[in-house]
């Protein structure tokens, strides 16, 4: 018996119709779809018609579901990894089954989709030839440190950002890489409100403490061009 396939299947950050054909045929022809947060993608799915049993799968019970996963892998099985939103594995649950497959010589196919630190990096205009990706900055310990290991990183940096958090960060990039630093943050990327601020630190934090912070936030870091 020939083993499955796991595919890794990125959805919308925000517009419904960013997601592929591929990616629909796909969803609609595995034996079932690891979801993040079964809510969710059953919202895509009943959006474009497909009806396919829907598994739990989160950072919460990812360890203890990869080997299940894996045996049905082998057993000839086929799976979809789906995240709330963008690509799985990119701060989102997925990167340690894709390489439990990997290592077991297992399958794996990625299809092409969104990722809201690449789309909001194309749209900042800052340097995108080379950059870093941080993913999520530490909620409270750890948080300065990683600040100040940008002061002569000269690449872009992106951060994902809560709206909760941004005004406290935004403040502490001012404190420790210095008022002048550039930067963009995107904000409901592809959504109807979808919006965009650039411009120093300073000016950046003087917009969201007279305009409440809402949605999902991507932050990029300009980088030190001295």
């Amino acid at each position: 018996m020939s083993s499955g396939t796991l595919y890794i299947v990125p959805t919308p950050i925000g517009n419904l119709g960013d997601i592929t054909y591929r990616a629909i045929e796909v969803l609609g022809r595995v034996d079932a779809i690891l979801a993040e947060d079964t809510r969710q993608t059953k919202k895509l799915l009943d959006h474009y018609g497909v009806e396919k049993k829907l598994i739990p799968y989160h950072q919460h019970n990812e360890h203890k579901n990869l080997n299940v996963v894996i045996d049905k892998l082998k057993g000839g099985e086929s799976f979809a990894v789906c995240t709330d939103a963008g690509m799985p594995g990119i701060s989102d649950p997925g990167f340690l089954l894709i390489r439990e497959a990997v290592k077991e010589g297992l399958g794996v196919v990625t299809l092409p989709g969104a990722v809201a630190a690449i789309v909001a990096l194309v749209n900042s205009g800052l340097p995108c030839d080379t950059f870093v990706y941080e993913g999520f900055l530490p909620h409270k310990k750890g948080k300065q440190t990683k600040i100040l290991s940008l002061v002569e990183e000269k690449r872009t940096t992106i951060f994902y950002e809560s709206p909760h958090r941004i005004v406290k960060t935004l403040s502490m990039i001012k404190e420790l890489l210095g008022e002048e630093r550039g930067i963009v943050i995107g904000r409901e990327l592809t959504k109807k409100f979808e919006e965009y601020v650039r411009g120093t630190v300073t000016e950046v934090l003087a917009h969201f403490e007279t305009n409440a912070p809402k949605g999902e936030f991507v932050l990029l870091v300009a980088g030190n061009e001295k």
